[in-house]
């Protein structure tokens, strides 16, 4: 004599996960949510384009960019991360800073910073360094 299941078989049952599926969630990422952020007119006086990336500090860009130097210190593109802004020759567009997160300590870009952005000292410092390398 055969046997019947008592389980109720389900209406669907649910796909499994594809490798390397990407799962997004309904509502838009907000990023940079209560962090102060500004605009800043940005000129380039280079003969080249110049591309800057979401996360470099933008005090520090390439000295072809004219720009209040002393406004952008401690801030960054608030674009996506690893997305750019590219300025051509000539062209003067504004943007949108916000302030670098964490314990905003820069090391590197052009050696103007070397500390954190967070202390007044250090911005004096870098402003001094910034006379020296602008020429």
């Amino acid at each position: 004599m055969a046997r019947k299941s008592k389980a109720t078989p389900a209406a669907d049952p649910e796909p499994a996960p594809i490798s390397e599926e990407l799962l997004l969630a309904e509502d838009p990422i907000q990023t940079n949510v209560g962090r102060a952020t500004g605009m800043l007119e940005v000129t380039n006086r280079g003969d080249r384009p110049i591309q800057v990336g979401s996360h470099f500090h933008f005090f520090e860009v390439n000295r072809a960019l004219v720009l209040d130097r002393a406004a952008s210190f401690g801030r960054r593109l608030n674009i996506p991360s690893g997305q750019a802004v590219r300025f051509e020759p000539g062209q003067t567009q504004r943007v949108t800073l916000v302030a670098l997160g964490g314990k905003g300590l820069v090391h590197g870009c052009n050696r103007l910073t070397k500390s954190s952005v967070r202390s007044a000292t250090q911005k004096r410092r870098a402003l001094a360094r910034l006379q020296e390398w602008m020429g």
